[in-house]
């Protein structure tokens, strides 16, 4: 998911413009997947290959960005074995639902919510395209799927419209397509919480930590965002009427930790993507490094320290969630 001032953050131009940065993202992917920066077959099916080439170091961002996701989704995958399910908010286009199927590494159940006018977009396109609707109905038991013009709930993969600002809805939506307090339970947001205010993304991260025994939250967005190349990102995103409600929580490392332990969370951890890009597997690493040349590197590093991964943990089953670590 992915708002101006004017107009304040909720209004209907606001969230118009977080939608927007949804299909930004995909369409970033898309183009780092067909240069060849890591595979996935399915984001094609939900956005245009871009008309002109993204920088390198564009490439390179996304590329730590969905590897340092990935690894942190496998960790919590392993150490619970997979008896677990995963809440993707603001998910967009993201594909890592059939991604991880295709790895056979699938929670017991696989949610997303997102904005109604996404999610909708999102079913229409599962729908029309047999390469993805295929794989949920393969794991699918019982009569014909629950769906509507903005939700669909199969066995192991659900789709729920709704805004993450309202959570008493959202809650109630989740459980109607069997979210499981019980479960050990991800919670991922990418680029989602800075667009809402600190109270909005506090709500939710304390809901989220007070309503599972065992979770995790991995949240990937801005960071250090007090200086001049954070200023003119704000900037940029403020012309086309996205204004970051959150950026206060996005002023250093300590700030997103010190959010996710002031919510209910037992640990928390938080590294720029520098770091994350310098702890994933360095043989891809190479392997990438290779695909384009890259001439601004200050760029791309001044790019890594301005987003951030972050992750915490609550752990009444001892599963061992404090220990996963790059």
């Amino acid at each position: 998911m992915s708002s101006m001032v004017p107009p304040g953050p909720g209004s209907d131009a606001a969230d118009e413009a977080v939608r927007s940065t949804c299909d930004d993202a995909s369409i970033c992917k898309r183009f780092a997947v067909s240069v060849g920066y890591w595979k996935d077959p399915y984001i094609q099916f939900f956005v245009r290959q871009a008309k002109e080439r993204k920088a390198p170091e564009i490439n390179r961002g996304y590329y730590a960005r969905v590897q340092g996701v990935h690894y942190l989704v496998t960790a919590f995958l392993k150490r619970t074995q997979c008896n677990c399910q995963i809440i993707n908010v603001g998910a967009g286009l993201d594909t890592t639902f059939w991604r991880l199927k295709d790895d056979d590494l699938l929670p017991l159940k696989y949610f997303e919510v997102d904005f109604p006018m996404i999610a909708a977009r999102k079913l229409h396109n599962i729908k029309s395209k047999p390469q993805l609707a295929k794989p949920i109905m393969e794991l699918h038991c019982g009569e014909s799927l629950v769906m509507d013009s903005h939700s669909m709930d199969s066995t192991r993969y659900a789709i729920i419209g709704a805004d993450l600002r309202n959570l008493p809805d959202m809650e109630e939506r989740l459980k109607k397509f069997n979210m499981d307090t019980h479960l050990p339970t991800l919670l991922v947001a990418e680029c989602v919480l800075v667009y809402m205010t600190p109270e909005q993304s506090a709500g939710l991260l304390s809901w989220a930590a007070n309503t599972f025994a065992a979770a995790m939250f991995i949240n990937y967005e801005q960071v250090n965002m007090g200086d001049r190349f954070g200023q003119i990102m704000v900037e940029n995103l403020q012309r086309r009427h996205c204004n970051l409600a959150g950026v206060q929580s996005c002023e250093s490392l300590q700030s997103q930790k010190d959010r996710l332990l002031s919510t209910g969370w037992e640990n928390a951890t938080a590294l720029d993507m520098i770091k994350v890009y310098q702890n994933l597997p360095q043989d891809d690493v190479r392997r990438i490094e290779k695909l384009e040349f890259l001439d601004e590197k200050e760029l791309l590093e001044q790019l890594l320290l301005h987003y951030c991964l972050c992750w915490a943990t609550k752990d009444a089953l001892k599963l061992g969630l404090a220990d996963i670590m790059f």
